[in-house]
């Protein structure tokens, strides 16, 4: 009987891999995003852009561990999530008051240290953030709004 389930597990497991995420990401559309609108300097863009924009925008990059499932489709949530929460590839397109939201809750996740999340910055070396880093992109964020 223990061998039937962990055969049908294997084959499960298996089978699943024929179900892979789709990794196209949306376009990106010239004007819209956040750091192309808004004058910001070189080293707050790239803190930006190393802890944020792999699950805030169009631009995920997708490695090798998409690729197996049930994994990519924990991931791929994640970043569906990440986008549904604030998208700066579609910033431009946001109301301003939407945009005031937006850059509040930066701010509060960033002072609380709830992003970026753990599980990411395990695999994003670069996205780990020193306290004076947060605290750059907390007077960013806040400026901002």
């Amino acid at each position: 009987m223990k061998k039937k389930i962990i055969y049908g597990l294997l084959a499960a497991l298996i089978i699943i891999q024929f179900f892979p995420i789709d990794q196209n990401n949306p376009a990106v559309i010239d004007g819209q995003d956040y750091l192309a609108s808004s004058q910001i300097p070189q080293e707050t863009q790239t803190l930006i852009e190393n802890a944020c924009y792999d699950c805030h925008s169009n631009t995920t990059d997708y490695p090798w561990y998409f690729r197996p499932q049930p994994l990519g489709w924990w991931l791929k949530g994640h970043v569906k999530g990440g986008r549904s929460k604030i998208n700066f590839s579609e910033w431009g397109s946001m109301s301003s008051e939407d945009q005031k939201h937006a850059l509040h809750e930066c701010v509060e996740v960033l002072e609380e240290k709830h992003m970026p999340i753990k599980s990411y910055t395990w695999l994003h070396g670069e996205a780990q953030l020193t306290d004076e880093q947060r605290a750059l992109l907390v007077q960013h964020f806040g400026a901002a709004h």
